[in-house]
């Protein structure tokens, strides 16, 4: 696929690949690593088995989010995996309440990389890249992973839903990453850009740690817990009061919510409704399939479906509510 937006295409009709390499990883290791993760994070690190994973959060005491991370379970070590931006909080947290004597984390992002591949065909093609059966890799189940080699390199195959439809990332040494993404290029993926994996994301409903969730958000406002980001029948973790209060006895007042428009939207453009303030934009994309789309902080009293105004220092325009994901 050639021209604007071929990776897009790509990865809505075939395969295409990224590198993620700039994402923080962080390797657990420890009899009581498991246990301390589990304390530490919004879901059940304890129900983990070698191979298995699952998406999950790091909150402060007042349950407003530091990261989300992405969490796999290997024989004798956990990778903990999240975005660049969420890493330096990530790693403060842990410096702060990780106890050395009972496990050890290791900053390992440097020296290790991770290359993303999206799209229909995106097993068929990770699966002759890497010399495992496609049938294995389309048996994964969300943030379980396999591991194989290639040539000199250890790469663990994981299954994401990171960017909605079908998805993998490959980790491996930082070394491997080059070779791995032209074994990809060679079995017919393409290149996907930044700007167009982030279009994905914003299709896919998925909130960024820096664009659309901070340490100023709830997590339930962020919508992590519909994301299966966290367990509400495990043992206390950092945050989960706030967390079980709001899921039991309450809600938030504002939730993560879609906007489609006729005309671009502006990030951090505020949403009114008859005169009144109800909602900010937060990540805003042009997406080829379903036009100016955004996802916002919007009231809970508004519908899905309602008539919001958008007021920007570029102008003002009109938006409609939708529900997540847009794919």
């Amino acid at each position: 696929m050639t021209g604007a937006n071929a990776g897009y295409r790509a990865a809505r009709e075939a395969a295409a690949w990224i590198d993620r390499s700039q994402r923080a990883r962080i390797e657990f290791t420890g009899d009581k690593a498991a246990d301390t993760l589990n304390g530490l994070l919004t879901n059940d690190i304890l129900a983990l088995k070698p191979g298995a994973g699952c998406y999950a959060a790091a909150l402060t005491a007042k349950g407003k989010i530091i990261a989300d991370v992405r969490v796999f379970a290997r024989d004798g070590s956990y990778l903990v995996d999240t975005s660049a931006a969420a890493g330096p909080g990530l790693l403060a947290m842990l410096k702060k309440y990780v106890n050395p004597r009972l496990a050890t984390y290791r900053d390992v992002t440097a020296e290790t990389g991770s290359i993303g591949v999206f799209g229909p065909h995106s097993a068929s093609v990770v699966a002759r890249s890497a010399g495992v059966a496609e049938a294995d890799l389309v048996a994964l189940g969300a943030f379980s992973h396999l591991k194989t080699a290639l040539d000199d390199a250890v790469i663990d195959i994981a299954r994401i839903p990171d960017l909605g439809g079908m998805g993998f990332e490959l980790f491996s040494s930082q070394s491997a990453v080059a070779t791995i993404a032209g074994r990809l290029g060679n079995a017919g993926a393409v290149p996907l850009s930044p700007d167009d994996a982030d279009t994905m994301r914003v299709e896919a409903g998925r909130p960024l740690f820096g664009a659309d969730m901070d340490e100023n958000v709830l997590a339930q406002e962020a919508a992590l817990d519909t994301l299966g980001a966290i367990s509400f029948n495990k043992g206390c973790y950092t945050g989960q009061e706030t967390v079980a209060r709001v899921h039991f006895r309450g809600h938030v007042n504002r939730t993560l919510r879609g906007l489609r428009s006729g005309t671009p939207i502006d990030s951090g453009a505020e949403l009114v409704v008859d005169g009144k303030p109800v909602g900010t934009v937060r990540s805003a994309a042009h997406s080829p399939t379903f036009g100016e789309i955004a996802l916002a902080y919007v009231r809970r009293e508004i519908e899905t479906g309602a008539s919001v105004t958008i007021r920007s220092a570029t102008g003002q325009g009109k938006a409609t509510v939708a529900a997540l994901p847009f794919a």
